[in-house]
Parts: C-alpha cells; structure tokens; sequence
C-alpha cells in the first residue's frame, strides 16, 4: 500500500474479465460508428496524427520498459551459447521506450528500430544511447513500406509489438505481422504487449469514439483496438506463426480513499515462426 492510499493487484488469466452490469450496458448501447467520410479521412491523416502525438508529449509519454529484460536474457543466453549476437527488431519503437532500456544493460545485442512517426525516429537518433554500431532506428509504416529494404530476410532472432498493433486498422494488421515474419529466422520470437478487451481505456471511451467492434478513435485522432486471445491468436496464425504464451495481464490500482477501482487489461504473448521439418534447430 502506497502512502496515497493506492494499491495494485495484477495476475494473469485465459478468461476475459468479468463485466459489470453496467459495464455491459454501457457496451451493448454503444451501437453508433463514426462516418465512414471521418473514418477514411482518420487512416490517411493517421502518420500526422502520431506526429503530433510526438510533438506534443516529446520524450515524456510513455515509461521505459524495463520488464522486457527478463524476457531477452533467456533469449539472449541461448544465442551467446552458440556464439552470435542477439538481432532484435522493435517495430513501432516510439521514442525508444523498449530499446534504452536494453542497450542501457549491454546486453549482447543489435536492434533494428522503427517507427510510423518520423519525429519519434528522430528522437530515437538524438538519445545519448543512441549508437549505429548498436542500433539502426528508421521510418517505416508496417502496412506498406518494404520492411526488407533495410532488413534481410530471415535474420531478425526477435521482434517485439509492444502498444503498436492497437494503432493499426484491424484490416491492416495481417500484412505488418506478415512483413515481419519475413524478417524472422526460422524459431524466432516475436513478443507481444498491448490493450487487452475490456480494458478500463476501452470502458471510459464516450459515445461516438467508436469505429468498429472494439475499435476506436481518441480526441487526438490516434485509434485504438482491444484485443481477445481468439483474435491475436487468429491473427499471428494466419500470419503463419505458431503461439507459444498468450493471455491476458488483469491489473487493479484500488484507490481506498476515493473508493476507485481501475481495471486494466493488456494481452502479453509470445509467438513462433516455425523451424521447417527438414531444417536443422
């Protein structure tokens, strides 16, 4: 218990959180999609929307992710065992978050990062972390640039979607976990964190932010979809990967003194490209 009265209970869990009565009624009466007009104008405008993002909140937004770490030391061991370096791709980078964290700790590695947003790219390149012999931090829209103009084929061991697929639309997410898989070596990983259904965000969106089936518009014109296991696992599936983890992060910050109670649901997962039968492992 903190001295503001907070506390957080976090456990993970196969099963969708439970809905209130009110919850569910809040959802069920949410029938009314913005325009389609609003909805194209939405996905042409969404780079600048980013951009934006970027400009306003710089550097501060978003809290270093340390708790990837735990996840790469196990990956990192098995490639220093065989005596290479560990590539890692971080697509969607942001400010760099994720990859700071880790070149931070000097882990054995090299990190390709890429951003929707060119102002979150440059922000990348002017960290005092940032170095070319360690990093190469590019633009690249997952959903049409050619991820293999920068990066061969096959020779990424690890790819992390850490708060990205969430901000693409749902009809355009095949092809960014498609363009990855290329770049993967047979039995690499991709890690994957990001908004999970019924999330607290999801609940507190008003009418007339929603886009489709758990998909919607912030006042900043950036989108946001809440994913099931069934779809992520559906996806990553047709993508051509195999799931190795998936289930939801279930987080509650109980603030006794106002009597609230914030629900947060993320997805935490971990996928596969498959070794081909006749490949050595």
């Amino acid at each position: 218990m903190s001295v503001t009265g907070e506390s957080l209970h976090q456990s993970s869990a196969l099963s969708e959180r439970t809905l209130t009565p009110e919850e569910l009624d809040k959802l069920r009466n949410d029938r009314v999609l913005v325009s389609d007009f609003k909805q194209q104008k939405l996905e042409m405008d969404a780079q600048k929307n980013w951009d934006l993002f970027y400009k306003r909140n710089t550097t501060n937004f978003f809290k270093d992710r340390h708790w990837t770490t735990r996840e790469f030391e196990e990956l990192k061991n098995c490639r220093e065992s065989q005596g290479q370096k560990l590539v890692l791709l971080e697509a969607g980078c942001g400010v760099g978050n994720c990859i700071f964290p880790l070149l931070e700790e000097d882990l054995g590695i090299f990190i390709y990062a890429c951003d929707f947003s060119p102002r979150a790219v440059e922000f990348v390149k002017q960290n005092a972390l940032y170095s070319t012999e360690r990093c190469l931090a590019f633009q690249c829209d997952l959903t049409k640039d050619d991820l293999q103009a920068t990066i061969q084929v096959e020779t990424v061991d690890v790819a992390t979607l850490i708060f990205v697929l969430s901000a693409i639309h749902p009809d355009k997410m095949l092809k960014a976990l498609e363009q990855i898989y290329k770049v993967l070596r047979p039995g690499g990983i991709v890690l994957f964190r990001d908004y999970g259904l019924y999330d607290h965000a999801m609940l507190r969106f008003k009418s007339g932010n929603k886009l489709g089936e758990n998909f919607y518009v912030r006042q900043d014109g950036t989108r946001s979809f809440f994913f099931s296991r069934e779809y992520l696992a559906g996806l990553f599936q047709q993508a051509g990967f195999e799931t190795l983890v998936n289930e939801y992060v279930l987080r509650e910050t109980v603030n006794k003194k106002e009597g609230l109670c914030v629900p947060r649901v993320f997805l935490q997962s971990k996928f596969l490209k498959p070794v081909p039968s006749s490949s050595p492992t």
